[in-house]
């Protein structure tokens, strides 16, 4: 298995709990197509081909009303999330075995629109275009295309947001994702991961195209 990241001091860390004799990690940039190229190459050079690709590179971007959104913020957000999984599906399903799994982490916010997210929104939605072409693309070869949407995680990424957003709406940002939850929760890393198997392994051989979401109920 290999691990892209552009944070060396994540990967470091990542790499340290998995079993290091199995499991290599990249420095990497998903907007850059020579990184996800190389990186592609050199998986297929040292283990052959893949069975399975997780397109999960996010950022979040900044809290601001679409007129007041600068060009190169938008354009970061994009690149990250649909240029990044456009790139890995685009050197990944060359090296990918028939019958693998690609899955594409998107968001409850690309089912649904927020005020003042218009970068992530519409980057989160796209994926979900990417998507479904693809899923359509690769289906004689019985590779599956998903999406999974998460809600609100208790993790570092959506700590970040959260600090953000309390204070553009004034108030506890974590409560407020609770309360538009109907489970009256975030998720944990684990349940979102346990969710991501699932699409990964053959329990979803006759899963493609779809949208896997898992948001305490957060879009229904």
């Amino acid at each position: 298995m290999m691990l892209i990241d552009v944070d060396d001091t994540a990967l470091r860390h990542c790499t340290r709990e998995l079993d290091t004799n199995t499991v290599i990690s990249r420095k990497a940039d998903v907007t850059s197509a020579t990184d996800v190229r190389k990186c592609f190459e050199e998986v297929e050079s040292r283990w052959g081909k893949v069975d399975v690709i997780f397109s999960n590179a996010g950022n979040s971007g900044v809290i601001a009303p679409v007129t007041e959104l600068a060009d190169d913020e938008f354009d970061a957000v994009y690149a990250v999330h649909v240029k990044g999984a456009f790139y890995v599906c685009k050197y990944g399903l060359p090296v990918m075995n028939d019958g693998g799994s690609v899955i594409i982490t998107s968001s409850v916010a690309g089912l649904r629109g927020d005020a003042g997210a218009g970068a992530y929104v519409t980057a989160k939605h796209a994926q979900v275009g990417l998507m479904r072409s693809v899923a359509k693309e690769v289906a004689p070869r019985k590779i599956r295309v998903n999406t999974i949407h998460p809600g609100p995680v208790a993790n570092e990424f959506q700590s970040q947001i959260e600090a953000n957003l309390t204070q553009v709406i004034g108030r506890d940002a974590t409560q407020f994702f609770d309360s538009l939850t109907p489970l009256g929760r975030h998720a944990s890393p684990s349940e979102v991961a346990r969710s991501v198997l699932y699409l990964a392994s053959e329990l979803s051989n006759f899963t493609t195209g779809t949208m896997l979401v898992v948001d305490g109920g957060m879009s229904s």
